[in-house]
């Protein structure tokens, strides 16, 4: 799966990213709105990461998808 099957079918993925990160909440889910940036901003904020650290993140999980 590649981002753009995510943003196409963002409310399925929603929930399995709730479920990988635990700390967004509806209205970070919401605020996302299938834009990757964004994504990496909230985790960012929530999770305390680098951004580095945040995209690597959000790549490992779009691949194992």
């Amino acid at each position: 799966m590649n981002w753009d099957q995510i943003s196409g079918q963002w409310r399925q993925a929603k929930g399995r990213l709730r479920s990988k990160w635990a700390k967004l909440t509806d209205d970070d889910l919401e605020a996302i709105a299938g834009r990757k940036d964004e994504l990496i901003g909230r985790l960012q904020e929530r999770y305390g990461q680098r951004r580095e650290d945040a995209e690597r993140d959000v790549d490992n999980f779009i691949r194992s998808l």
